[in-house]
């Protein structure tokens, strides 16, 4: 068992919690605190907070301090869970005792990880960091204010909304991205998905699909589609998880070929465009025919596909806007004219489907 002692400033903030800046040496920073690398566990499940180190971020950060004139008057920010004691020593200084075990470290870095990497491969034995600290209840309390601490800084929006579904207590704001960013988790990394692998988000850094092309396409959907409905049931989660599942099982299986493997920038279909307009496919399939599974999907799915032009062809959005098939942008405007369009030629193909398959 290491403990350390230091002398801290206290502020008075939030009721029942400690909040305290303090000096230390970056070395014993990074011994009793922890910099968790948000990742997944065998099981999918999302584990730590933090996203993974920018070598050039670093590299910078450590060619400054190495002058002999740095300066690093902003603070690192450290969470505790347990493991510390503040006993009060009058007028807001109060004595901080850190305890930490064999192996183990009671707090972790909230914001300066890259910091205090850097400084720690500099040979600046007199060199002290600034910390501010503060003292959390549980887990899901310290990945709240990790959330609302960066959420007003250049951190990736993707690593924000991966990690929204694991927190609560969260602003109102948050609720729709949270629910649409716990069923894109359910997409991609559970077994049997359509979509298992294959959205790129921070801890999957190898998937091709936008995860904020599909958190719109669940947002749309539960704001006026087909999730809409769903919501009200207990089970909300597996139902929408199960819907849209089911809708790209069949929007593979109908569409191979420009789907499969396919990334972006060589078919539409799986661009931000072509996800979020098949969303109102989607929806307008559910509404109409009461599709859930991929069985009832692909019918209509193959009325549509003489209207489109995923790979290759000519997009006839509308009488003045014909384009090349990779003349559509992921713009606010662009998503709209292909939503219309797409809806619209659906629509046309199921009042006619015998015209359409006949050509």
């Amino acid at each position: 068992m290491t403990t350390y002692r230091f002398k801290a400033v206290r502020a008075r903030q939030a009721s029942g919690h400690d909040v305290f800046v303090f000096a230390a040496h970056p070395e014993d920073v990074l011994s009793f605190a922890a910099i968790e690398r948000v990742a997944r566990a065998d099981d999918g499940q999302l584990k730590g907070f933090q996203r993974h180190q920018v070598a050039s971020h670093i590299r910078d950060i450590r060619d400054y301090l190495s002058r002999d004139d740095a300066l690093l008057p902003n603070a690192v920010i450290v969470a505790f869970i347990d493991g510390v004691k503040v006993k009060d020593l009058a007028d807001g200084v109060v004595q901080v005792e850190i305890s930490a075990p064999a192996g183990e470290k009671p707090g972790f870095v909230v914001d300066g990880q890259q910091r205090l990497t850097a400084l720690s491969a500099i040979d600046k034995p007199n060199f002290q960091v600034f910390v501010s600290a503060l003292v959390c209840k549980d887990y899901n309390e310290l990945r709240q204010q990790f959330v609302l601490i960066n959420n007003t800084r250049p951190l990736p929006k993707t690593l924000i909304y991966e990690l929204l579904p694991n927190v609560e207590g969260l602003p109102e704001r948050f609720t729709q991205r949270k629910f649409s960013a716990r069923i894109v988790d359910l997409l991609n990394f559970t077994h049997g998905s359509s979509l298992y692998g294959e959205v790129r988000q921070h801890t999957n850094p190898t998937g091709v699909i936008s995860d904020t092309a599909m958190q719109r396409l669940i947002m749309n959907s539960a704001s006026d589609g087909a999730i809409r409905d769903l919501v009200q049931y207990e089970d909300r989660d597996a139902r929408a998880f199960h819907l849209v599942s089911e809708f790209f099982h069949a929007v593979a299986s109908v569409y191979g070929p420009a789907w499969k493997g396919m990334t972006p920038r060589f078919s539409r279909l799986r661009h931000g465009a072509g996800i979020v307009a098949m969303g109102f496919v989607m929806d307008h399939l559910y509404s109409v025919e009461g599709a859930t599974e991929r069985h009832q999907f692909e019918p209509a799915l193959r009325l549509l596909a003489p209207y489109t032009a995923w790979t290759n062809g000519q997009w006839h959005l509308e009488a003045w806007d014909t384009r090349p098939w990779n003349g559509i942008q992921n713009t606010p405007n662009d998503i709209d004219l292909l939503t219309r369009y797409s809806v619209r030629s659906l629509k046309k193909a199921l009042r006619n489907p015998r015209s359409v398959v006949n050509g």
